[in-house]
């Protein structure tokens, strides 16, 4: 019996270089590696060895056979990557000579091996600092630490290490946060000092941090939310997506009150995993968190929680919304939820019908549709709670007083007013500036070459500060060895700047000014 590849993929790839038969793909030497959602299986390949279940950082590798209800779709969804891509043609081989012989037990063909950390026997080791304890950062680090003698400093603002897998992910995903996990090994190594509640630009400077070290790697990723840019968004009641997963998350700059649950219908700007994220935790019941690690305080807002409705508002039609089809699936299996399209455009219906098996809004096929009322209440007539996704519609305005009555949204052949008394934004996160590193206001990164930071030598980025809010956790690891890649080459190439402190100098430095 196959294995399959579910929801909680990290797209790592761990489990390609682990598998005998090379049955997983797209690899990262593949072109469509980092476009697809996730990574898939081939049954007909697939020997059972488990091998990619063992390695998996995410548990998202299961036999076909123990799927349960939720997941089985997953079996036919890695089966159709291999019948509607072109796969069994072998399309990944480009020469005759690449091809394996007849009778080789390889059923596919392996590309030539690389060995990127080749460097001098000389080459001594290195002073590392790591700003940043979330996934890009901790690939950067395992990088250095597995093939080099480097001698790493993790630095993190926060009083808990982890980034946007303890402070991001969502608490009903705790498959995707077990990514944490293999990484926790690397925080003891006898190689790595961390210092926690250390904020760089405000304890110590980017200067006093390079002085003691041959190179510095921020991996500070995104910190706060897009703008939308319309009337009222500033009001009370209408508050940010990274807000709001922060207060699930019980991150520490978040109050425990900054969310208010007592309106009855939310309404959720943006189709992307976060809006579904957000919309999920309002309308789960919040005994199936008790379990999790949501924090206490939004727990018991959500225990006397009153909203009975979400909706997501796409800008753009069900073949082009942002969310991965994956977590699209698992707001189809929420127990006590009813998911709904509001049919408001002709578009809609049309996109929907015409998809095939393996496009996005294929999912949404037998979906219920109907053109919403929103003059009534939710939970009108004992109807249960539910989710409406509303495409072809974007935000105009937040309407109301000293609090958040309704927004104002484009559809059909005008606009209306959807009451709502909370409106979320999620539309994006973006980077802030760095002190001391230049800036790019219209990206939200720090400008670079392959990692390193433009006219400061010795300084490099790596994740979203470096590409961008794009990208599942597992993309960090091919945007780190690209970065410690680049940063290696600096070492051998002598261009590093030269520490004028030692490691004991900064251990006192940072006793000093941490927090």
């Amino acid at each position: 019996m196959a294995f399959a590849i579910t929801q909680t993929c990290c797209n790592d790839a761990t489990c390609v270089s682990v598998c005998p038969v090379n049955c997983i793909h797209p690899t990262p030497e593949e072109r469509a590696f980092g476009s697809t959602e996730m990574l898939y299986i081939d049954p007909k390949t697939c020997i059972d060895c488990g091998a990619c279940a063992d390695a998996c950082p995410a548990d998202a590798i299961f036999p076909v056979d123990r799927l349960t209800d939720g997941m089985r779709e997953y079996a036919r969804i890695n089966a159709d990557y291999f019948a509607h891509s072109g796969r069994e043609s072998s399309e990944e081989v480009d020469t005759p000579a690449q091809q394996p012989r007849d009778s080789s037990p390889i059923f596919h063909a392996w590309s030539e091996p690389a060995f990127d950390r080749v460097l001098p026997s000389d080459f001594g080791p290195l002073r590392v600092a790591i700003v940043g304890t979330g996934p890009a950062g901790m690939y950067a680090a395992k990088d250095l630490l597995l093939h080099t003698r480097a001698e790493v400093t993790l630095i993190d603002r926060l009083p808990v290490a982890g980034g946007l897998v303890r402070y991001g992910v969502a608490p009903d995903h705790p498959a995707t946060r077990n990514v944490s996990e293999s990484f926790a090994r690397f925080h003891t190594h006898p190689r790595v000092r961390t210092y926690l509640g250390l904020d760089v630009g405000a304890d110590l400077t980017a200067e006093e941090l390079a002085a003691h070290h041959d190179a510095v790697i921020y991996a500070v990723g995104a910190a706060t939310d897009r703008r939308l840019g319309i009337p009222g968004e500033d009001r009370p009641g209408s508050v940010s997506a990274t807000t709001f997963v922060a207060w699930y998350n019980a991150h520490p700059e978040v109050a425990p009150d900054a969310v208010d649950l007592s309106a009855e219908r939310v309404v959720v700007v943006g189709n992307g995993n976060v809006a579904l994220d957000v919309a999920r935790i309002l309308v789960s019941e919040p005994e199936t968190l008790a379990g999790t690690e949501i924090a206490g305080h939004a727990l018991a807002e959500l225990r006397r929680s009153k909203v009975r409705e979400v909706v997501l508002l796409g800008r753009r039609g069900p073949q082009h919304a942002a969310y991965t089809r994956s977590e699209l699936l698992a707001l189809k299996h929420l127990s006590g939820v009813d998911l709904l399209i509001d049919d408001h455009d002709p578009r809609i219906g049309t996109a929907i019908d015409a998809a095939a098996s393996t496009d996005k809004a294929a999912v949404l096929q037998g979906v219920e549709r109907e053109t919403v009322d929103w003059s009534l209440s939710p939970g009108a007539g004992g109807q249960r709670r539910r989710i409406v996704l509303r495409f072809h519609s974007a935000p105009v305005a937040v309407c109301g007083g000293e609090e958040t009555r309704a927004v104002r949204v484009t559809g059909g052949t005008g606009e209306l007013e959807i009451p709502a008394g909370l409106a979320l934004r999620a539309v994006g996160y973006r980077g802030v500036p760095q002190a001391g590193l230049p800036f790019d206001e219209a990206t939200g990164t720090v400008p670079h070459e392959r990692g390193r930071v433009t006219g400061r030598p010795g300084t490099y980025v790596v994740g979203w500060i470096k590409r961008g809010p794009s990208g599942a956790i597992g993309a960090n690891r091919a945007c780190a060895a690209e970065t410690v890649g680049s940063l290696l080459a600096d070492a051998v190439a002598g261009t590093l700047p030269a520490p004028t402190g030692g490691p004991k100098a900064f251990r006192r430095l940072a006793r000093r000014r941490r927090r």
